[in-house]
């Protein structure tokens, strides 16, 4: 079935800041970032296993929808089989040693919505309660830091720089730098109503420099601060910090305290003196069960993350 895209909540106008000012942040906050993105992070990478798909499947793309059915009808033995099988498919083409095509990610990721919906499972993500816990990249349509919220809000901040600054680093070659693995600690409280959320929202994404030499684990931080329709939640960035750095580690008990006590860099209160507004961003969940979930920069909602439960709620990280 075709759905229809999500409402869009208007952006509160606020009043314009000096000139002066805007070209101080539009200069200064982009080479923060450069220095961020090309900071030495660890690398350790998920090993990837080469597989051809038995089948091949189309699809028509379509948006989210904010409405679902009105009856449950049980999945058949068969229904159910089947929509495992499209999750084992997808698992192995997104986890292959060559990276799969955008567009076959797509077809295969609206066929496994499409399923998930006709049998009743994996969908209404912002009230399921699966959405919290450990979560683990397997997909991203570019580069795997791409994956962290932070992101979504610098392009929102700066859509006219922001490609051209990730251009510049997604271009670093290996070994130089390495990305990867990602990873997503999710703790969402919806209220009794289901008309409101708070929690927490961690992104950590590895990435090793000089061949290994240099690590850093690029870490930002969110508050959830409301939900969007069935499958969405709001984020509001906080902060971002290179977390855990091989470099500093070697200067022994200072760079242990440094480690553990040097102060975040408040990337959401940046981005806001940037462009009010750009903090916060939604993350549409369209499929979402006790394994696999598949997420979405609303901004992007054409490329698609696939993500793979390491933990629940209880099991997950400490944030």
């Amino acid at each position: 079935c075709i759905r229809q895209a999500p409402e869009r909540r208007e952006q509160e106008s606020a009043s314009t800041p000096p000139i002066r000012y805007l070209r101080y942040c539009s200069m200064k906050f982009p080479i923060y970032f450069v220095a961020l993105a090309t900071a030495p992070t660890a690398g350790a990478f998920v090993s990837h296993n080469s597989a051809n798909l038995s089948r091949t499947k189309s699809s028509t793309f379509s948006e989210p929808s904010d409405t679902s059915g009105d009856t449950f009808t049980a999945p058949s033995g068969s229904a159910f089989e089947e929509l495992e099988s499209y999750k084992a498919d997808l698992v192995r083409m997104c986890t292959r040693s060559e990276k799969a095509p955008l567009d076959e990610i797509q077809d295969m990721v609206a066929e496994l919505e499409m399923l998930g919906e006709q049998v009743g499972i994996g969908q209404a993500s912002s009230n399921s309660g699966l959405l919290s816990g450990e979560w683990e990249l397997l997909y991203s349509p570019e580069d795997m830091t791409r994956s962290s919220p932070f992101f979504w809000a610098f392009r929102r901040a700066f859509p006219d720089e922001s490609d051209q600054i990730f251009g510049i680093t997604d271009s670093i070659p290996a070994p130089i730098k390495e990305v990867g693995p990602a990873f997503q600690d999710i703790e969402v409280e919806v209220s009794n109503d289901g008309r409101s959320a708070s929690g927490k929202f961690v992104s950590r994404v590895k990435v090793a420099t000089l061949g290994g030499a240099a690590t850093s684990i690029m870490t930002t931080r969110a508050s959830v601060v409301g939900i969007e329709g069935l499958d969405g939640i709001r984020l509001r960035i906080e902060s971002t910090k290179p977390e855990e750095s091989t470099v500093l580690k070697k200067l022994g008990p200072l760079g242990e305290f440094l480690n553990d006590n040097a102060p975040p860099f408040p990337s959401g209160d940046a981005l806001e003196r940037a462009a009010p507004g750009s903090s916060e961003v939604v993350m549409r969940t369209t499929y979402c069960d006790e394994g696999l979930r598949i997420s979405r920069n609303e901004d992007r909602y054409r490329e698609p993350f696939v993500w793979r439960r390491k933990g629940f709620s209880g099991d997950a990280f400490e944030i």
